[in-house]
């Protein structure tokens, strides 16, 4: 076993087996969600089913058919050559957008459908500014272009998450794998444990992040560079547009499609590093971060719906690279995933399966990469690293 910031196995980016650039056409699927939600709240009844269904379940049975994709593209691929996949990326914030409100205009003006199914449409239309709209967010606040990250920033904010930027690149990204990453869930952690802790945690991680980082540069949290500004205006902006289009009740469907997306992103924040721990060195200092600290999945019609988010060790071995260049693991480099995040969102709403299915893969990776440890209590529990 060996800890260099090289994965075992893989040596360089340079000496691994590449293939082609993957196809954009796929990755645009997503871009089909927009017209299913819509169909709900024009028709009605059964139609509103149809968002979390195709997104959840049929994808669920693709990869069951399709399979897996374990062909790695070349990582050094120059940006010019992937305008296809990124467009997607930069028209769904406007195509979002318009989506969003529009929705709320119509159904607050609609006659034919009855609470419950106006209800079903807004979360419908949460699952998909969740898992495709922060998904989206997510590839963007990466990139070191200012427009992708404002892009992001307005994303985040039509589902009142917008600390989610600060906290995932100042926070996540940094302490993945430690106590001190609020999205980290420890074993034998239950999603219904996990989620509130989360929503608790997570603003005062990411704006105790930006103040530091401020103090750094000697200026205090309430200086207007403090991004929070930007989240509160934005934020402020999006509610009182809901309000404007759609009164009271634009207000509660905006609400309710901003709590579902929420709650579809922190269910892929659990299934990413379940069980997942770096070693402690002492002195309040971790290993690098590895591939072998992210759960992996290669389910290929998954992937092309989330943009390769499942090859998640990679992103977070390498977290400047794009989507269409995420390299895949085998298991000797990092844990694999039984299923895709359909599958696996799904068995974290069960605590009781989650355990039958994740434990022992934990228990396995474990045992894998560091032997050594023969107690994890302190990790279980309280949270606080070995002493070692």
């Amino acid at each position: 076993m060996t800890d260099q910031t090289t994965p075992p196995g893989q040596g360089t980016d340079q000496n691994r087996a590449r293939s082609r650039l993957p196809a954009a056409l796929p990755f645009w699927i997503s871009l089909g969600l927009v017209p299913l939600v819509w169909l709900g709240a024009v028709q009605g009844s059964w139609w509103i089913l149809l968002t979390p269904l195709i997104t959840w379940y049929l994808f669920s049975a693709l990869d069951a058919v399709i399979g897996v994709n374990l062909d790695n593209a070349d990582p050094g691929t120059d940006d010019s050559l992937l305008f296809w996949h990124r467009l997607v990326t930069l028209i769904w914030t406007p195509l979002q957008f318009v989506s969003l409100f529009a929705l709320i205009r119509y159904v607050a003006q609609a006659d034919h459908l009855t609470p419950l199914e106006t209800f079903g449409v807004f979360f419908g239309c949460g699952v998909m500014t969740g898992t495709i709209g922060i998904n989206y967010a997510h590839e963007l606040m990466h990139q070191r272009n200012r427009a992708e990250r404002w892009m992001a920033d307005l994303l985040l904010a039509m589902v009142l998450y917008s600390h989610f930027r600060s906290e995932h690149l100042l926070v996540h990204h940094r302490h993945v794998g430690t106590p001190r990453d609020p999205v980290a869930a420890r074993y034998n952690e239950g999603f219904h444990r996990f989620y509130p802790r989360v929503l608790r945690q997570s603003p005062v991680s990411a704006f105790r992040a930006e103040r530091a980082l401020l103090a750094r540069k000697g200026l205090a949290w309430w200086h207007r560079r403090n991004p929070f500004w930007r989240y509160w205006t934005l934020q402020a902006a999006m509610l009182a547009l809901a309000l404007t289009l759609g009164g009271l009740t634009g207000l509660v469907c905006f609400l309710v499609q901003a709590g579902v997306a929420i709650w579809q992103l922190e269910l892929v924040n659990y299934v990413e590093h379940y069980g997942l721990t770096r070693r402690h060195l002492g002195g309040g200092r971790y290993e690098h971060v590895l591939p072998r600290h992210s759960w992996n999945a290669s389910q290929t019609a998954s992937n092309w719906l989330l943009i390769n988010l499942q090859r998640h060790s990679d992103h977070h071995y390498k977290p400047d690279r794009r989507f269409p260049l995420l390299q895949t693991y085998g298991a000797d480099d990092a844990p694999q995933l039984p299923y895709g995040y359909p599958v696996m969102t799904v068995a974290a709403m069960i605590p009781p399966l989650w355990r039958r299915v994740m434990n022992p893969r934990v228990r396995q990776w474990r045992a894998r990469y560091y032997p050594d440890i023969t107690d994890w209590s302190p990790y279980d529990s309280a949270g606080h690293p070995h002493s070692r």
